[in-house]
C-alpha cells in the first residue's frame, strides 16, 4: 500500500495488458510510476491505484557496434549507464536526476527518462532524449500492447508514436520497453568560465561560442548569488585532450572581449555541470517554488528582468539561455501570473516544476496550449486511453 492505494506491479507486458483490461471493466484509474523519483512533476494524478513499472526490468538488447540499447521501462537508469560505460558509451542527452530537488527516494528508471523527455546540459549540442529515442513498446488504455520504431533511425510517415510518447508523461500508455541510440563516451572534458558578466552579455557570449565550430557541449550562465558570490558564464568542451587544448585556445581568442577566461578541469568541471543539471541551488529551500522556462535565448534576459522586477526570484540559464531555472518564494500562485505573462510575451513556455500538491492541483502546471493544440491533445488521449484510466489529469485538467 502507498498513500492508502493499492500498487499493481506487472512482471510482464502481458500482465500489464491484463491489469488495464480489468481496470476498464470497473473504472479503476491508475497513476503510472517508474522509480517514484519525479512524482512531484506535473499535476497530482486523479487516480485510485498505482501501476508500477518496477517489475519490468532488464536490458533486452545491447549492440555496442550499432550504438543501440533496449531496456524494459523499469530498469534503473544507473544499471543502463553502467553497462554502457563498460563499453565506453553513453546516453547522449545526459539525463538529469531530480531526487534532491523533490526530496524523493528510489531509483530513476530508463522508462521515466523517455516518458518525461528528461534531458540535461548536453542537449544544447546533441538534442533531447526524444531525438535519440528510436523505439518504444507500450500498453495503452485499452489494454493493447503497441510497438513503434525499432533498432534503426528511419523516416516516419503518419503518426510517430515514438516521438509522441516521449514527453507524454504516461498519459498515452504504460511504457514497457524503450530503445535509444547511443554515442561514444568522451575521454576528457574541461570548462571555460568568464566571471562577472550580466545576463545580456553572458547570453551574447554563449551564443557566440555556440555559433562557433568548436563543439560546445554545455553552455550556462549562473548569476551572482546563485552558485556563488560571482556570476559565472560556463562553456563545456569534451573529446580528446589534444582537441580540448586546441579548441579552448580558439575560444579564448574568440571571447577575449568579455574578459579573462578561466579553465576548469575535471573533476571540478563535472561537479559544476552536475549541479547545473540537477538545479542544486534550488534543492535547499524546500518550500520555494521552482519553474523551468523555455525561451529564445535572445529574449530570455528581458523576460527575466520583467519577472524579477515583480517577484523576488533567483534564476540561472542553461542551453545557451534557452532554458531558465527559476526559484520563487512561497506564494498563492507561485508567481504564475507574472511569470506566464512575461514568458508568453517573449514567445516561450513556463513549466511549474516544484510546488505543493494543492497548488499544482489548482493552477496550470504545464502551460496550457491554444485551443487547436489542446483539441489535438484531447483527441490523442481519447484514441489511446478513451476511459482516462492512465495518469488522468497529469498534464492538463480534464485530459
Amino acid at each position: 500500500m502507498t498513500d492508502g492505494r493499492n500498487i499493481y506491479e506487472p512482471a510482464s507486458e502481458q500482465e500489464a495488458c491484463d491489469m488495464i483490461r480489468e481496470a476498464r471493466t470497473i473504472g479503476r484509474r491508475f497513476e503510472i510510476r517508474g522509480g517514484g523519483t519525479r512524482r512531484g512533476l506535473g499535476r497530482p494524478v486523479e487516480a485510485d491505484a498505482l501501476l508500477s513499472a518496477a517489475g519490468l526490468t532488464g536490458i533486452t538488447l545491447y549492440e555496442p557496434a550499432e550504438l543501440v540499447v533496449s531496456a524494459r521501462a523499469g530498469t534503473p537508469l544507473a544499471t543502463v549507464e553502467a553497462a554502457l560505460a563498460e563499453k565506453g558509451q553513453m546516453l547522449p542527452f545526459e539525463p538529469s536526476d531530480y531526487r534532491a530537488l523533490y526530496g524523493s527516494h528510489g531509483e530513476p528508471t530508463i522508462g521515466a527518462v523517455a516518458a518525461c523527455n528528461i534531458s540535461g546540459p548536453r542537449r544544447v549540442q546533441v538534442g533531447a532524449a526524444r531525438d535519440h529515442l528510436i523505439g518504444v513498446r507500450l500498453v495503452n488504455g485499452l489494454g493493447e500492447a503497441v510497438k513503434s520504431g525499432g533498432r534503426v533511425m528511419k523516416n516516419v510517415t503518419g503518426l510517430d508514436l515514438v516521438k509522441l510518447s516521449c514527453g507524454a508523461h504516461g498519459t498515452l500508455g504504460l511504457l514497457t520497453e524503450v530503445t535509444f541510440k547511443l554515442l561514444p563516451k568522451q575521454p576528457a572534458e574541461a570548462s571555460l568560465a568568464i566571471e562577472g558578466l550580466d545576463d545580456r552579455a553572458a547570453i551574447a557570449a554563449l551564443s557566440g561560442a555556440l555559433g562557433s565550430p568548436y563543439e560546445i557541449s554545455g553552455a550556462a550562465h549562473l548569476p551572482a548569488g546563485v552558485f556563488g558570490p560571482l556570476a559565472l558564464t560556463l562553456l563545456r568542451l569534451e573529446r580528446s585532450r589534444e582537441s580540448l587544448d586546441y579548441r579552448i585556445g580558439r575560444l579564448e581568442a574568440l571571447l577575449s572581449s568579455y574578459g579573462g577566461l578561466r579553465r576548469i578541469e575535471a573533476p571540478e568541471s563535472r561537479a559544476l555541470w552536475r549541479d547545473v543539471a540537477t538545479a542544486a541551488p534550488f534543492c535547499v529551500a524546500r518550500d520555494a517554488m521552482v519553474w523551468r522556462l523555455s525561451l529564445t535565448p535572445g529574449k530570455a534576459a528581458a523576460a527575466l528582468a520583467e519577472v524579477t522586477a515583480a517577484v523576488a526570484a533567483r534564476h540561472y540559464y542553461d542551453w545557451g539561455g534557452g532554458l531558465v531555472w527559476l526559484e520563487v518564494p512561497p506564494c498563492d500562485d507561485a508567481g504564475a501570473a507574472v511569470i506566464r505573462g512575461a514568458v508568453t510575451r517573449a514567445g516561450g513556455h513556463a513549466l511549474l516544476i516544484r510546488a505543493p500538491d494543492a497548488l499544482r492541483a489548482s493552477i496550470d502546471v504545464f502551460q496550457r496550449p491554444g485551443e487547436g493544440v489542446l483539441n489535438i491533445t484531447q483527441g490523442l488521449k481519447t484514441s489511446f486511453d478513451p476511459d482516462r484510466l492512465l495518469n488522468p489529469g497529469r498534464m492538463y485538467a480534464g485530459v
